[in-house]
């Protein structure tokens, strides 16, 4: 047995830390959002930039960085990623105004794009194919718990230091990454040599990031909007043209033909709707806690600590539940018990007692877990192991684009609803005032502060029922996919696993990546 191998669990404990603070970036502001406007005086434009700048450079750029790994090393990539991460949250920490903050949060998303994909890719080509679904069950359950602990943490720091601080510790872990990662993180690449695809690769960032760009902005600037219709429609037409350019060349960036296999596709999809799920619920469940509930951001990050928990519990021992009864029948399964949660969740309104809301989040916190690590599984064995970069990306990008249209779609719907019932609550109101009430939550309790008196109590307790009862309704969709979601899954999903390549212990080593000495580009 090689060095590598006998030390593959200290490997995965290093691949875990390094996507743990990139996962926990991607939440960890969603709590800070009134600190922000009180320390940056950042307005509501700004305030979703500085939340999805880091999302869409993350998710436009996976696909190349994922290539880029497998192409010259997934060593070097974790590396320089995690340098971009540490180096952009430090500038992050000293950021003056709500410009700044965009910036760097959109370098850190430049570092996470390296890193993320890496680390699964490192775990797949270390791990032989009885190992490999328990580890990427851990990496899975660390990945969804990640979600969870952003708010937790940003709730711990802000009720102790100053805003900046958020960023501050994402340094020593950093560092604590990299010098384990030294000793510890063994490199493969693609065996292949594949010439590089500069053009697919420009093609990937450009209708990725024309589509996030079209669903991110969608809610606030009108779906119909011609700014939105233009974006929505460069993504197609630069996506037409991306699936024809990588269908005519010998080495593509993505090969399209993966799409056939059922365990690619149908772990894809899986993948892209839980998180759907996931991130729409933090979406809705964090306005909950802060404005209905009245937590304190540490409070409102303590009270999803069951979710996190649950993750980490559960989807390590998925794996062995889907080797004994299969993948499709975990994951359909998994679905369908989220969907369980999301009817548990609506049934919660402005008094439900603590119990009650911590147990929906452990049933949805059961079914995602069982439902992603099956399912990241699913697409990591479609695919050679050359290829580990690409097929993390493809898991990653999926995730990503879920969840911006989870916060999207479900968001859109929570508006609809919630300023459909406080309108009538509004009558006599300056324009201005209706505005900001039927714009948030938030919004209404702010002008009712203002108001005071009767009509103040009034207007708050009205915006807080509107509230619940929106989300409410909007949970009861999201459920309604999630079920339409294991319908399908039964269908497409494969019962077993079945690996496309030997597993070779050669093909990861000690040796540094080394710079190729003239890199090729072929365009056909």
């Amino acid at each position: 047995m090689s060095d590598v191998t006998e030390r593959r669990w200290w490997t995965l404990a290093v691949l875990c830390l390094s996507l743990l603070i990139v996962v926990v970036g991607n939440t960890v502001l969603n709590v800070a959002i009134p600190t922000l406007i009180r320390e940056l005086h950042a307005s509501t434009t700004q305030l979703q930039w500085i939340v999805d700048a880091y999302a869409l450079v993350f998710a436009g750029l996976l696909f190349t960085s994922g290539a880029l790994g497998d192409r010259f090393g997934r060593k070097g990539a974790l590396t320089v990623g995690l340098v971009i991460f540490g180096t952009g949250s430090g500038l992050a920490a000293f950021s003056n105004s709500a410009d700044q903050l965009i910036a760097t949060r959109a370098l850190m998303g430049l570092g996470a794009s390296l890193v993320m994909p890496s680390t699964l890719s490192i775990l797949t080509n270390v791990f032989p194919p009885h190992e490999r679904a328990r580890a990427i069950a851990i990496w899975a359950g660390v990945a969804g718990a990640g979600g969870a602990i952003g708010p937790i943490t940003s709730g711990l720091v802000l009720g102790h230091f100053w805003w900046g601080a958020i960023f501050l510790i994402n340094i020593p872990i950093v560092a604590l990454a990299l010098g384990a990662g030294r000793v510890l993180v063994p490199t493969s690449r693609d065996p292949r040599r594949a010439p590089l695809d500069p053009v697919g690769a420009g093609l990937s960032i450009l209708w990725l990031s024309a589509l996030l760009f079209g669903i991110i902005e969608g809610p606030q600037r009108g779906w119909t909007s011609p700014e939105i219709l233009w974006s929505f429609g460069i993504a197609v037409g630069v996506f037409v043209v991306f699936t024809q350019w990588e269908l005519r060349r010998r080495a593509p960036m993505l090969d399209l033909r993966y799409f056939t296999r059922p365990s690619f596709t149908g772990g894809a999809l899986a993948i892209g709707l839980v998180f759907f799920a996931m991130y729409g619920m933090f979406f809705l469940m964090t306005q909950y806690l802060q404005f209905v509930r009245n937590y304190t951001p540490l409070m409102a990050g303590v009270a999803l600590l069951p979710m996190a928990a649950t993750m980490m519990t559960v989807a390590p021992m998925s794996a062995r539940v889907a080797e004994r009864i299969g993948t499709k029948q975990v994951v359909a399964s998994g679905l369908v018990i989220v969907a369980a949660g999301m009817g548990v969740l609506s049934r919660l309104h402005a008094h439900s007692s603590y119990g009650l809301l911590a147990g929906s989040l452990v049933v949805l916190a059961a079914g995602m877990s069982l439902t992603m690590a099956p399912s990241t599984a699913s697409i990591m064995s479609a695919l050679p192991l050359g290829k580990a970069g690409v097929g993390s990306a493809m898991n990653d990008t999926t995730r990503e684009i879920g969840g911006a249209l989870g916060v999207a779609v479900l968001g859109s719907l929570l508006a609809s609803h919630y300023t459909h019932r406080l309108q009538p609550l509004l009558h006599g109101l300056p324009v201005t005032a209706r505005g900001m009430a039927t714009s948030s939550v938030g919004g209404a309790l702010n002008v009712a502060s203002h108001a005071g008196g009767h009509a103040g109590a009034t207007l708050a307790s009205g915006a807080r029922s509107a509230y619940v009862d929106a989300m409410s309704s909007t949970v009861l969709v999201a459920g309604a996919v999630a079920l339409l979601a294991a319908a399908i899954i039964a269908m497409v999903l494969p019962t077993r696993l079945g690996y496309s390549e030997e597993y070779d212990p050669d093909r990861v080593t000690d040796q540094p990546d080394e710079p190729e000495p003239e890199a090729v580009f072929v365009t056909d």
